[in-house]
């Protein structure tokens, strides 16, 4: 039962990584390239790809969360 348990938590930060890393690098990928582009408005574009990567963590800390609920159950 154990083994269930430890298997669970480790799918459940797995998958709740994957989203926000895959759209961490296309971000910053999309806002330098934008940057680059649009020189006068790095600030604004600086700005919102901070809080965008502010909400992707948020997503993988809930996943955290999940998987340390999950060992509780140890």
């Amino acid at each position: 039962m154990e083994g269930l348990i430890a298997i669970a938590a480790a799918i459940a930060i797995s998958v709740s990584t994957i989203g926000p890393g895959i759209g961490q690098g296309t971000t910053a990928a999309k806002a330098l390239e934008s940057m680059a582009r649009q020189p006068e408005a790095i600030g604004t574009i600086r700005t919102n790809m901070i809080l965008a990567f502010a909400f992707m963590e948020s997503l993988t800390i809930y996943g955290l969360l999940i998987a340390f609920m999950i060992f509780g159950k140890m």
